[in-house]
């Protein structure tokens, strides 16, 4: 097998960053938080001949998981994740898309498999651990990859920024907490893709994230 791979696209007016892990020598992958634009999505994986195996999910944010469900019709694909705790979140899309204005066809998601901390999910010879991490949603999930000294994060860490608390569910005592307790001690080199904007490095946010040093 070959090394992992990411590609990010930028999606919907909250430019989520969609993202593609694959692996470089047979092209096999997986998809994670398709939060809409799934036609630009569905046009990248087809033009650089990638194989989706599934549907991985962070947490039940509309900007993450608004476009699961067309995407699991169309890959003929699972959903995987995130924690049981975001049911109420997946189970709301529908009119939390209402609330927003999201005028784009939006489905309530029903993953096909829930996920619990210390689980392991993958594609290939690519293990990955699940770390529960709350705070930002009650079920989100990291993905953590050892051997690649790799984790996705969604929206629980930022380069420079953590995930906001102030939507349902939010508990930003527990957001630091997972930070400190399940991310951090994974190393500081462990290179991170988040759910808005650059990734960065464990040891770079320890060392100068402000919501880290004054908590």
């Amino acid at each position: 097998m070959g090394q992992l791979q990411a590609g990010i696209i930028p999606v919907t007016a909250f430019q989520q960053n969609c993202t593609i892990l694959f692996d470089s020598d047979d092209k096999h992958g997986v998809l994670i938080d398709p939060g809409g634009d799934n036609e630009q999505v569905l046009n990248a994986i087809q033009s650089n001949g990638i194989v989706i195996e599934a549907i991985w999910i962070t947490h039940g944010h509309i900007d993450h998981a608004a476009g699961a469900m067309d995407m699991k019709d169309a890959l003929g694909v699972d959903i995987i994740g995130p924690h049981e705790a975001d049911r109420f979140l997946l189970d709301s899309l529908e009119s939390t898309a209402l609330q927003y204005g999201i005028t784009d066809k939006v489905r309530n998601c029903t993953p096909d498999r829930w996920l619990n901390d210390g689980d392991t999910v993958s594609f290939g010879s690519h293990v990955f651990e699940v770390l529960h991490c709350p705070g930002h949603a009650p079920g989100h999930v990291v993905y953590f990859n050892r051997v690649a000294k790799f984790a996705h994060v969604g929206d629980v860490l930022f380069n420079g920024s953590v995930g906001r608390t102030d939507l349902p569910g939010g508990d930003h005592a527990a957001l630091i907490n997972s930070i400190k307790t399940k991310l951090l001690p994974l190393g500081d080199d462990i290179g991170f893709i988040c759910g808005h904007g650059p990734g960065g490095r464990f040891g770079e946010e320890r060392r100068t994230n402000p919501f880290l040093i004054q908590a």
